[in-house]
């Protein structure tokens, strides 16, 4: 089996000074490996292919055996890492908390413990009868957080 920090070791070197980054690296007994990356414009094919064959060219075939993929974070996915978050303020994205609660909301900062989060709620207005839309701004610890994705709305 492949040793996952060699693998992280050699990514991180070769994306080193790009604006692309790790994201994740996913491991099985089988010997199935899985390289994440990802960037702060977009990733291409060309990025991969460098990558896996940086990854592939410090570990011998005949004493190892295993499948190398190395792949861009794909939109819909969950973030892992800060430079993800950063990379989308500004944006709409989708927020699930471990308390069940989804949130669909602009990401408006992230910081390595929380996200602050804007969106709009209906609420009951003092001295006014029915409910009305304010802009709620409200940071959220990130160990309350299930998991975080970019939203993309068709309509």
């Amino acid at each position: 089996m492949l040793d996952i920090d060699k693998i992280r070791e050699i990514a991180e070197r070769e994306l080193a000074g790009s604006e692309l980054f790790l994201v994740d690296i996913k491991s099985s007994p089988a010997g199935v490996v899985e390289v994440l990356i990802d960037s702060d414009r977009s990733v291409a094919i060309d990025d991969c292919v460098v990558l896996s064959r940086a990854i592939d060219a410090e570990f011998d075939r005949d004493q190892e055996d295993y499948e190398l993929t190395v792949g861009s974070a794909g939109v819909g996915q969950p973030l892992k890492v800060l430079r993800q978050y950063k990379k989308l303020v500004g944006k709409p994205v989708e927020v699930m908390l471990r308390s069940g609660t989804k949130i669909v909301a602009e990401l408006r900062s992230a910081t390595p413990d929380a996200i602050t989060l804007a969106y709009t709620e209906m609420a009951v207005v003092e001295g006014k009868k029915r409910k009305e839309k304010i802009e709620v701004v409200r940071e959220y610890p990130l160990d309350e957080v299930k998991w975080t994705k970019e939203h993309l709305d068709f309509k």
